[in-house]
């Protein structure tokens, strides 16, 4: 009960159902939707002690949509951790808890950093209650690291299940190692959508670290392809640097290499002045080899090659 300004006593009756929230009447009434109406009266007085006097409201309605699908999603893997190398069978169940058929129906997944899918993994199968039966999968579509799965429908209290594997790759250390995993549907001209699924894969660094190893050669390049050839000699005692102020020197073949290089995008420069007499040779193949730098990626873990070819600045007579 509550009093008005300069009016009395008023008194609200509501009849029907009482919806909190703002509703959208924007989806289609079919059969089994149920349309509930709300309307509200007041009884009030003009002066105290006067007679009641009555207002109703105008009825207001609401459409319930009841008997829709529902589509629940569960994600596994056949392990709690991996390491760069293994490969992990993940293991998606996608249930119709609904009264509806979906159809289409939509998975998709989207995996971890460093994770790559084996496109001819996938397996799946339907199940009704206990039984289940061996289904085709068409060929998923893969976007980056999104999977995209489709299957014709999926029939009320069905159960779908896939599967497929996915190799861990050195960038997997690096991530976080979740996904997130969502089906989606029609039910005639309804949208539906199911919980979002996630599984986190343990990463562990195996082997591998965090660092990378650079490998390369000086050599004299006589037919200026960049690689070397039988009877093209390694240079010794070249010099080379490294983006990171290492300071590396050839082997007496013109080999040389370094360890625990952290990752990313490095760069060695070839010191000409550590090669008197010689100059970068000619590259008739790669623009970008007629540079004394060298630019690669280093992916954690791995190896690169960071190969110099030379030529000598003299002529056989000795002259410049």
């Amino acid at each position: 009960m509550k009093k008005l300004p300069g009016r009395g006593f008023l008194h609200v009756l509501a009849a029907g159902v009482l919806l909190g929230g703002v509703f959208s009447s924007a989806l289609p009434v079919v059969a089994d939707d149920v349309v509930i109406t709300n309307t509200a009266s007041a009884r009030f007085k003009d002066r105290p002690g006067g007679p009641d006097r009555a207002a109703n409201s105008n009825p207001t309605t609401f459409t319930a949509t009841a008997n829709r699908s529902s589509l629940e999603i569960v994600k596994t893997a056949d392990r709690a951790a991996a390491e760069p190398g293994d490969t992990v069978v993940y293991r998606l169940q996608i249930k119709n808890t609904g009264a509806a058929t979906v159809a289409p129906l939509q998975v998709t997944d989207t995996l971890p950093l460093g994770l790559q899918f084996v496109n001819t993994s996938v397996r799946g199968s339907l199940a009704t209650g206990s039984s289940a039966t061996q289904v085709a999968i068409a060929t998923p579509t893969v976007s980056g690291r999104t999977v995209t799965f489709a299957y014709p429908s999926l029939a009320p209290q069905q159960t779908l299940t896939l599967v497929y594997a996915a190799l861990l790759t050195p960038d997997a250390i690096r991530g976080t190692g979740r996904n997130l995993a969502v089906a989606l549907g029609q039910t005639a001209t309804i949208p539906v959508q199911s919980n979002t699924a996630s599984y986190r894969l343990q990463i562990r660094p195996g082997i591998l670290a965090d660092c990378g190893t650079v490998i390369g050669r000086v050599f004299v390049d006589k037919n200026f392809d960049g690689e070397q050839q039988p009877g093209e000699a390694g240079v010794p005692n070249a010099v080379i640097f490294m983006d990171d102020g290492n300071r590396i020197t050839t082997d007496v073949n013109g080999l040389f290499s370094l360890s625990y290089v952290i990752s990313g995008t490095r760069t060695g420069t070839l010191d000409l002045t550590s090669l008197p007499g010689y100059t970068i040779a000619p590259n008739l193949y790669r623009i970008e080899a007629n540079s004394p730098s060298r630019l690669v990626r280093l992916a954690p873990g791995s190896t690169v090659r960071m190969n110099f070819a030379v030529t000598p600045s003299f002529n056989e007579r000795g002259q410049r």
